[in-house]
């Protein structure tokens, strides 16, 4: 197992526009390309951690329609920053749809927001978030635990 320096609770959002097209930020911390998603703050709820981070990232409104699943696996959920820091990360997905905002992109810590179709998703891509894509467009009633 890799060294790992820290745990952190996270969240992640998948988001489907009207075309089936999945919105993906270009991370400025890691210069590749994820699923919208972030760190829950002391105080917060998840579900809460998730509508913020979304607001923040690309300036939309959104609601929870469901838990895509909870991933701690750390074969899949460590992650090395530029830094050399290896961060295991406990995140829970979700699914959500657009209520409100235009898409623009709102932070310093994103490069880039846009929306891709499932087949032609950029190669740069965040190497937990083509499971927790997967699982959302699954399309089962269950949640995933992984």
């Amino acid at each position: 197992m890799e060294r790992i320096d820290e745990i952190h609770p996270g969240i992640a959002v998948i988001i489907l526009d009207e075309e089936n097209r999945v919105l993906l930020q270009k991370r400025a911390d890691v210069g590749l390309w994820g699923i919208p998603s972030g760190h829950v703050e002391p105080g917060e709820t998840v579900t809460e951690a998730a509508v913020r981070e979304v607001q923040e990232e690309t300036n939309l409104q959104i609601s929870i329609k469901k838990l895509i699943g909870v991933y701690s696996d750390p074969a899949s959920q460590v992650f090395q920053y530029p830094d050399g820091k290896n961060v295991h990360f406990v995140t829970t997905c979700f699914l959500a749809e657009i209520v409100g905002g235009k898409l623009q992109c709102n932070s310093p810590e994103s490069l880039a927001v846009q929306f891709f179709h499932k087949d032609a998703l950029p190669a740069d891509l965040i190497k937990m978030h083509p499971r927790w894509l997967d699982d959302a467009l699954a399309n089962v009633e269950s949640s995933f635990i992984r």
